[in-house]
């Protein structure tokens, strides 16, 4: 049996994505590549740090997201090797993704490269694509590498916009397809399925099962955001 990948998650938020990635490890059973070790937060108050306790998944607070000896500290005492940044708001210190690099991976609520970079966060981004008229959003899972939302992709999932969309109904449209993707090429990455070359390209791909959901509209769907989420399956 092969040695499973130990993951960090790094969070800012409430851990959503985090407990999607638990339970999509806890379902594949054996068949996991990698089990997370360790959650780590900017924030006491950070959800993620209580969906860790209760899942008795190593806990810390980075009071300095800036330091990055504390949390090249940090990462080798849990002997991490694969770490997923789930809602974290803060720029990873350059020192710690070029000794990640092809290990660190993030996911943002939108296909980049559009609406990514500094500042680019939770609604701000939810708003950006309403305002610039788009049809077509989703999430993108790429890895890390010492800028905002720039490293190479690893996948990505088309979700639909409605012209009747706010920021809130758009954003909950994606964090589901987020819930689906995430953990998948988490799995895929730990698996080295899918791995970051020398030259900085993305190679290999996973399949997703026939019974992950599509985000696709039906015939039912009908003009308005409630009418939309209510056509996407499941």
């Amino acid at each position: 049996m092969s040695v499973r990948r130990r993951i960090a998650v790094l969070a800012s938020g409430g851990g959503s994505n985090l407990q999607a990635l638990v339970d999509h490890l806890d379902a594949l059973g054996d068949a996991r590549a990698a089990d997370v070790v360790l959650v780590a937060a900017d924030k006491p108050e950070a959800g993620a740090l209580a969906r860790a306790a209760a899942r008795g998944i190593g806990a810390a607070v980075l009071r300095d997201p800036a330091d990055g000896a504390a949390l090249d500290a940090l990462l080798a005492a849990h002997a991490v090797d694969l770490v997923v940044l789930a809602g974290y708001l803060k720029l990873v210190p350059a020192a710690v993704t070029a000794r990640f690099r092809g290990r660190m991976l993030n996911v943002h609520p939108a296909l980049l490269p559009a609406f990514g970079g500094p500042g680019m966060y939770g609604t701000r981004v939810h708003r950006a694509v309403l305002a610039a008229g788009a049809r077509v959003s989703g999430p993108t899972v790429h890895f890390v590498d010492e800028h905002y939302d720039r490293g190479p992709i690893v996948a990505q999932w088309p979700v639909p916009v409605s012209a009747y969309d706010t920021p809130e109904t758009l954003a909950a449209r994606v964090l589901r397809a987020e819930h689906a993707l995430l953990p998948r090429a988490v799995q895929a990455v730990a698996a080295g399925a899918v791995t970051l070359t020398e030259d900085g390209h993305v190679a290999g791909a996973f399949a997703l099962p026939a019974d992950a959901p599509p985000f696709a509209l039906s015939a039912a769907w009908t003009p308005a955001a409630a009418g939309l989420d209510a056509a996407l399956t499941p």
